[in-house]
């Protein structure tokens, strides 16, 4: 009697593994197929198929683990425990889907970072040393955080303050001596350095700081899986925080129709000389709007263009840099060989292996050219599309984690993650086949004033109006197109 007992807890003890197994099942493939309905990417007739097939393993898997027959449950513990392991890790995918798509969004700030400058001479060496000193900056409406970052100034040092109208003036003043310190944005520093050797090589900074400033959202809501919109490209020339401010060495309009499936790539040169939005006084190179903010590019595209930008994509250096390597470098077709500006990498024409450091210097250079900025907007639309074709194809799958992770951080959007999910769920459905076309806008090469830099002239791109009027008929075809 005891021995039956005994025999009968061993059996049940056996089963309670076989129950717990699974239970273990059905809740991972419960949790599996609820984040793949919270993501929302599938067509509802496709998330049925993957339900039915999710139910159809479960119950196969139940019946094997539960049913009689030693051979069944060893079966049935084989394929369970290789399910579990296939499930947990589609839930970690899918968190860290999840988790991408609530970062993506508009941050509603921008960053302003500012240094204070000395002669290289200077006796100063921290910011404590200009105590009572007299610093130099720009009036405070040239920048928009101006006064903010002299309200953080004052809380680290007591100093006083000179308002010049121009960066040049602020840099002459210190090379000359008039002021011994100077107060400037990094971008405004950048320029002034470019313009003035004697500046970059006499200069130093002996304090950093940043401030964040508060924008609004400039979107220009529309179902993008039934209407056409506008987005804005930017690609601003710094490493790091991509909430900055800068300088966009990239503008793109990417004019979407999602009933005609067509896309227009507009490229429009960096130094493009347009007025910037609500500015009269002079006009400026379009790189500068992005001094100002991604506010600021946008509104002066929309003038130039004539038309609404719905939203945009703003990314840097860095983006570049993380999501090229993230996907295992790319190759690029060259149509040229050229060397980069300080000779560190040369391309050959053809095809060129690029990891993400090759990819930035061969999408920023532009002076081996003798078109220059337009062979170089050429030449980012080659790298993007290299890195279309590389994320569409299988590796996607191996490297999706990684993937993921390098973009959280690559770029500001204000093109909600429900739009989104909204458009990849309709693409999934239909499987459309998208034209691209893509247009330069040209001009030819000036002297000229600017409104960042008033003190000499600079180089920039006078608008070849007839381009200028192409771009806005292009834009305007692909917007008003009918589905045939």
């Amino acid at each position: 009697m005891e021995k039956k007992k005994k025999k009968t807890n061993k059996k049940n003890s056996k089963m309670q593994f076989f129950r717990y197994l699974a239970l273990a099942l059905i809740l991972v493939s419960i949790i599996c197929i609820g984040l793949i309905y919270f993501i929302n990417v599938l067509p509802m007739e496709y998330f049925l198929v993957c339900l039915a097939l999710f139910a159809i393993i479960d119950i196969i898997m139940c019946y094997l683990l539960l049913g009689r027959g030693w051979k069944k449950r060893m079966i049935g513990t084989f394929l369970s425990i290789i399910l579990i392991i296939i499930f947990t890790l589609g839930i970690v995918y899918e968190l860290n889907t999840i988790g991408f798509l609530k970062k993506i969004g508009n941050k509603n700030y921008k960053t302003q970072n500012y240094s204070v400058v000395v002669l290289n001479s200077s006796k100063y060496k921290k910011i404590s040393d200009i105590k009572d000193e007299d610093v130099g900056i720009l009036t405070k409406n040239a920048t928009e955080g101006l006064p903010e970052a002299v309200s953080y100034l004052n809380k680290k040092v007591k100093v006083t303050y000179s308002e010049k109208e121009d960066v040049g003036q602020l840099e002459r003043d210190l090379l000359d001596k008039n002021l011994s310190v100077i107060l400037l944005e990094d971008t405004y520093l950048e320029i002034a350095k470019e313009e003035n050797e004697n500046f970059a090589s006499n200069t130093k900074v002996i304090y950093k700081f940043s401030i964040d400033i508060a924008t609004k959202d400039m979107a220009k809501d529309v179902d993008i899986t039934k209407k056409p919109f506008n987005v804005f490209i930017a690609g601003i020339d710094t490493y790091g925080k991509i909430s900055s401010v800068s300088r966009s060495d990239v503008n793109m309009v990417v004019t979407v129709n999602p009933n005609t499936h067509k896309i227009l790539l507009t490229s429009i040169p960096r130094d493009y000389y347009v007025n910037l939005y609500g500015i009269t006084s002079y006009k400026d190179k379009l790189t500068h709007a992005g001094i100002h903010g991604i506010d600021m590019s946008v509104k002066t595209v929309e003038d130039l263009l004539e038309c609404d930008i719905n939203y945009y994509f703003k990314v840097n250096f860095s983006s570049l840099i993380n999501i090229v390597d993230a996907i295992g470098g790319i190759e690029v077709d060259s149509p040229y060989t050229f060397s980069t500006y300080d000779n560190k990498y040369t391309f050959r024409k053809g095809i060129n292996k690029l990891n993400g450091e090759k990819a930035l210097y061969f999408v920023r250079e532009r002076k081996a050219f003798k078109a220059g900025d337009r062979t170089r907007n050429q030449n980012q639309q080659l790298v993007l599309t290299a890195i279309i074709n590389k994320v569409i194809s299988p590796t996607l799958l191996t490297k999706y984690n990684s993937i993921l992770n390098s973009v959280e951080k690559s770029f500001v959007t204000n093109l909600e993650n429900d739009n989104i999910t909204k458009f990849v769920k309709k693409q999934i459905k239909t499987n459309d086949k998208w034209t691209i076309e893509s247009i330069n806008l040209d001009g030819t090469d000036a002297f000229d004033y600017t409104y960042s830099y008033k003190s000499a002239k600079s180089y920039v791109m006078q608008p070849d109006e007839e381009s200028v009027k192409n771009a806005k008929n292009k834009i305007n075809e692909i917007i008003n197109e009918k589905e045939e």
